[in-house]
């Protein structure tokens, strides 16, 4: 794996909603990682952006080679950091992470919490009208982490796995979350799962309780019905 590339922004007005924090700059020299991210990074809705559990958000740059064939005419929007991500890679996917896992970076351990779920704000982004459902629908969503030891992360330092504490990679989470039918099985072997995110547990909890997948259509287009 390549050493990682950081990213930050700020608050800003977006593409037709009122404001995000999609947009970031790469930073470079040294930065201080805490348990709300990195510093000076922000996000603009707090409900489902950001917190203890969404503190960082990594994208694997290899997806956007695909995305750039999947879609010619935009080809020149997918670069890193156009998916709002905090960290960039080469040679990590959702298929080596796992829920759980626990990463040395520099000064700080951060642990893997979730899968990325996929937005609307996405859609506005590239100019594809459904392109959070085909984010979603190809696994191809990055994951997010929980800080758990705090520092300073300087420029040419990977990351290092110290620990793996579940069976469940972050494609599986998805598989299990997002394309395969009911199964209550799966989904408390996904709930017992060390350090899934509590917003995850919570949706997963729920659909036990009401023996039913809840829509996806807010989340993915801003609305209801789709």
């Amino acid at each position: 794996m390549q050493h990682p590339e950081i990213y930050t922004g700020v608050i800003q007005p977006f593409n037709g909603y009122s404001f995000s924090g999609i947009n970031k700059k790469q930073m470079s020299g040294s930065i201080m990682l805490t348990p709300l991210g990195f510093e000076g990074d922000e996000q603009a809705e707090k409900s489902v952006h950001g917190g203890v559990d969404r503190a960082v958000c990594h994208y694997p740059r290899e997806h956007y080679e695909i995305w750039q064939r999947l879609y010619p005419e935009q080809a020149d929007a997918f670069n890193a950091p156009a998916f709002g991500e905090n960290v960039s890679t080469l040679g990590l996917t959702e298929h080596d992470v796992y829920i759980g896992d626990i990463y040395r970076w520099d000064e700080t351990l951060i642990q893997v919490t979730q899968p990325r779920s996929p937005c609307y704000k996405l859609n506005a982004q590239f100019n594809i009208e459904d392109f959070s459902l085909k984010v979603q629908e190809s696994g191809r969503c990055g994951w997010l982490y929980r800080v758990i030891a705090q520092g300073q992360i300087r420029e040419g330092h990977r990351l290092n796995l110290l620990s793996r504490n579940s069976d469940i990679s972050i494609a599986e989470a998805m598989s299990i979350a997002f394309h395969m039918p009911f199964d209550e099985e799966q989904y408390h072997r996904l709930l017992s799962a060390s350090g899934l995110s509590a917003s995850w547990s919570r949706t997963i909890q729920r659909r036990l309780e009401r023996k039913v997948i809840e829509s996806f259509n807010l989340r993915l287009f801003g609305h209801h019905d789709k």
